[in-house]
């Protein structure tokens, strides 16, 4: 068996997960970005030995991007099936990421796979997959990003297991820092304290906090030599701002804790 990603619990997601892939039930994982959702699904497919297709999803994927579509070559049509398919084909896992920001035709191709006919028709081709028992349907979103315009649908949501993924508290991020990127604990803490200080700013105006993610990043540049303030201001200020008002606020807050 091959090496599993690392991956730090946070509860009891790895059982849920392995009970929704059991017994045929899809899964929506929803939390900010940077919290280990992608990762998690990564370390389920491994874990369960599955192949996993992966799409990132965004404002111009359409249903054909998922299912395939006929190509042109060597003077010949042929057809080419795409991730959505190949993981129904392979009884794998599909995993849309950010599923809110595809178009809404993708909609009606994931409904008749993720209720009790896990079936994947395929227009173009005249074909009705049926989805193999180890095949799964995971989608994931940042409720944080939702609007009237891009909510899901309750005829969608509705049709899903669902796993809430939140920031790690305080023990469990030094210990996914650790795990993730061999820092030492004093670094892995220390990136937490500012993380976490960095969450509870009141007053700086930020379209999204300091990741987990980030803090990984910041911990791979300290681990590799890099001087702790200036891998903080590259992984952490200049990714979360372009505002030099704030990105002098956020260097404050590292400055604290790394010293001058």
């Amino acid at each position: 068996m091959s090496e599993l990603p690392f991956y730090q619990p946070a509860g009891n997601e790895i059982d849920l997960f392995e009970h929704a892939h059991r017994n045929r039930l899809p899964v929506l994982i929803k939390g900010p970005t940077g919290v280990g959702k992608t990762r998690f699904v990564a370390f389920m497919a491994a874990k369960l030995g599955l192949p996993l297709f992966t799409v990132a999803c965004h404002d111009d994927l359409t249903a054909a991007d998922l299912v395939g579509r006929h190509l042109i070559g060597d003077g010949a049509t042929y057809w080419s099936d795409g991730p959505l398919t190949r993981a129904v084909r392979e009884g794998g896992i599909c995993y849309l990421d950010e599923v809110v920001e595809a178009r809404k035709d993708t909609t009606v191709v994931i409904h008749p796979l993720a209720d009790h006919r896990r079936v994947l028709p395929i227009d173009r081709t005249g074909e009705v997959l049926h989805a193999p028992d180890s095949f799964m349907l995971v989608v994931s979103y940042n409720p944080g990003y939702q609007n009237f315009l891009k909510g899901m649908k309750p005829s969608t949501r509705q049709r899903f297991v669902a796993l809430r993924f939140g920031f790690p508290d305080a023990a469990r991020e030094e210990a996914i820092l650790i795990g993730e990127t061999g820092c030492d604990a004093m670094t892995a803490k220390r990136l937490v304290n500012i993380g976490r200080a960095l969450r509870a700013l009141k007053d700086v105006d930020l379209e999204e906090v300091a990741s987990t993610r980030l803090l990984v990043y910041a911990a791979i540049l300290i681990r590799d030599g890099m001087e702790p303030v200036a891998a903080c201001r590259a992984a952490l200020i200049e990714a979360l701002t372009d505002d030099l008002e704030v990105a002098a606020a956020l260097e404050e807050v590292v400055l604290a804790t790394f010293g001058k």
